[in-house]
């Protein structure tokens, strides 16, 4: 048997033949801490001997909360080195929500980060009363906390470290008996449908995929990786852990969500994942600067972001360049896109990534034309991430790469992608109907997104099976209609935070739009426009002027598409409040749940296809300290100009 087979093994052969290189990073009051692979293995043998002490055994499932912590990652391998298995569980979530996979996974052992996540705890303990054991890494605001069953990490370490020396074989003993076909983590869905699943992985299956992306992008141990996103994510996990574990390169944790981008500055990453939600927010941030900045600069900014649009993207692909456009991209990039890059915190990055939806390819080509090796993977929990990856040459806005190593695919009658894949989950964890659903018995996943593969053998993806849709009626009749494209291209406008688009069955499309309070707030600054809140500022006519500009831009763009000219939106209103996983709107992952915001908000959608010009709506809101209350406005509705569809040359 392979000796490299569990997660536990990477960490004893990195400890032995690296001890002094540096595993992990981590900012404490402003003060980047290390953790060489030495430290990293003393740290996760006292918190197995110690979680071996508490009574943790082998199959059992421990729950991993809090942000991105080197104490957390140690817990995770400290119980695997155990046989037990971590299920991390997003950190931002509500008390209550906690309560189903605690319930399901049968969890008695929770190491959690602070006190937030421990009052959490202790408040569904009358619910779940299996859990017995909580630990925490952070003891500010603890110190009074008396509760059975509830003591600090340091706690643990030190009955752990004086079990070690009494047993100095104990941790390699039990590490030697996991095998790679033994269950390594489990994650839940987001349960966009109803409860979340958990999603069964194996050593073998993470670290295949791990090894997989490693081998694709050519990864080594020099890499530089910030840790921002949730642990209970698997995107983070298999970069900031699987990956990490594989190449033995470096994570970096920093100090809070407010200090990212500055900290990701400091660190400079050379390996950078995200969602679309991430660099949307980035490139608002900029724009919102650039609006601030004076007269030249702004024209200085366009003039240069005109030329990078149009020799960026083929210099990134390696395309031959004029003379003249080097000469100009170099100026451009000493000027404008350097600067913009270290300001970004991006300027050495070699690889960066976006995956768990599509990304606008307008906001993918921005990135790309100012010298940021930005590609899409495509890939899933189920799927352990990998599925298909950009070759660097071949990063294109409408695919998401090609089948990376032992990854077969083939598209079903009605669309739908399946996949074949080393990394592909073990099962549903008490759910073997789900199961049966998804894995065939030949192997095969079906992913239930809609798509196919190109001449150029990269996958494209249209959108969920479920949401590709048809309109029905009108000047469209017939035509296709993908809710996910619409929104994403509207998304790319700084303005514009979130997007929810109707349309299946419909005659027409109408969306519901959220604005970036920040950005439209700045907007509204700069022209002496008063506003008293999101609310207000919502229903602003200058803001709905603004917002349609936005929209019929989008509709002249989709008039070029044959296949998606009928995807043009007719109506929209902007919503009263942001979206928000509080309010069951979004998932923990910020992916909008359209079924539950079209009951929701059924009122405003039939108002949208009634013909009507406002519409008075109440909702209920969840505030962050856990009160309750409404919020209530007459929202206008207005209607955009649609364009013919562009026919192509015969």
């Amino acid at each position: 048997m392979p000796s490299l087979s569990t997660f536990p093994r990477l960490l004893l052969k990195h400890a032995a033949e690296r001890p002094e290189a540096t595993a992990m990073r981590e900012k404490a009051y402003g003060i980047w801490q290390t953790f060489s692979w030495a430290e990293l293995r003393r740290l996760v043998t006292q918190m197995a001997c110690g979680l071996h002490q508490a009574g943790l055994t082998r199959g059992e499932h421990v729950a991993i909360v809090g942000s991105n912590r080197p104490r957390l990652y140690a817990a995770m391998i400290a119980a695997q080195s155990l046989g037990a298995i971590p299920v991390p569980l997003y950190q931002d979530a509500v008390a209550a929500e906690f309560v189903f996979p605690l319930t399901n996974a049968e969890i008695r052992f929770a190491i959690v980060e602070d006190q937030e996540q421990v009052d959490k705890m202790l408040e569904v303990r009358e619910r779940v009363p299996g859990l017995t054991h909580i630990y925490y890494d952070d003891p500010r605001g603890l110190r009074n906390y008396v509760e059975d069953g509830l003591g600090s990490i340091d706690e643990l370490l030190a009955a752990g470290q004086v079990h070690a020396a009494q047993h100095p074989d104990f941790f390699e003993e039990q590490v030697e008996q996991g095998r790679p076909e033994d269950v390594a983590a489990m994650f839940f869905t987001s349960g966009t449908t109803g409860n979340p699943k958990g999603v069964v992985h194996t050593h073998a299956t993470l670290i295949d995929r791990a090894q997989a992306g490693a081998e694709f992008d050519r990864l080594t141990s020099e890499e530089d990786v910030l840790a921002y996103l949730p642990m209970a994510w698997i995107g983070q996990n298999i970069f900031s852990y699987a990956q990490w574990l594989v190449c033995g390169y470096k994570v970096n944790c920093p100090e809070s969500a407010a200090t990212v981008t500055i900290d990701m500055k400091e660190i400079g990453p050379t390996y950078y994942f995200a969602p679309p939600r991430v660099f949307e927010g980035l490139l608002t941030n900029v724009m919102i600067r650039m609006e601030d900045a004076g007269r030249f600069k702004r024209w200085l900014f366009h003039r240069f972001m005109d030329v990078a649009r149009r020799v960026g993207p083929d210099r990134m692909d390696g395309k031959p360049l004029g003379l003249a456009d080097r000469l100009l991209y170099a100026l451009g990039d000493f000027v404008i896109y350097g600067p913009l890059r270290n300001n970004l915190g991006m300027s050495r990055v070699r690889v960066a990534y976006t995956a768990g939806e599509a990304i606008g390819p307008d906001l993918f080509l921005f990135y790309r034309s100012i010298g940021i090796n930005l590609k899409q993977l495509y890939g899933s929990t189920e799927t352990a991430v990998f599925v298909c990856l950009q070759p660097d040459h071949e990063a294109r806005a409408d695919t998401v790469g090609v089948p990376c190593r032992g990854v077969e695919i083939k598209v079903a009658e009605n669309g739908e992608i399946l996949v074949k894949s080393p990394g592909l989950l073990k099962g549903y964890y008490k759910n073997p109907e789900a199961t049966a659903e998804v894995l065939t018995n030949d192997g095969w996943y079906h992913t239930s997104d809609a798509g196919f593969i190109d001449a150029h053998g990269h996958l494209k993806i249209i959108d969920r099976v479920k949401d590709v849709g048809r309109l029905q009626g009108g000047a469209f009749d017939g035509a296709m209609f993908a809710p996910k494209y619409v929104e994403n291209k509207l998304k790319f406008f700084p303005q514009i935070k979130e997007v929810v688009a109707y349309g299946d069955r419909r005659e027409k499309v109408c969306v519901m739009v959220n604005i970036d309070f920040d950005a439209v707030g700045n907007w509204a600054e700069r022209r002496n426009l008063p506003y008293a809140g999101y609310t207000d500022l919502a229903q602003k006519p200058e803001v709905y002027e603004m917002v349609k500009e936005c929209v019929e831009k989008v509709n002249a763009d989709l008039a070029q598409d044959a296949l998606l000219a009928g995807s043009q939106i007719s109506r929209f209103l902007i919503l009263h409040k942001e979206l928000d996983a509080d309010d069951g709107e979004l998932t923990r992952t910020n992916k909008v749940r359209r079924g539950f915001i079209a009951e929701k908000y059924q009122p405003l959608v039939d108002a949208l296809y009634g013909g009507k010009t406002e519409q008075y709506i109440e909702t209920a809101v969840k505030f962050e300290d856990g009160r309750t209350g409404k919020v209530s406005a007459t929202l206008k509705i207005v209607d955009t100009r649609t364009f013919a569809p562009v026919k192509a040359a015969a």
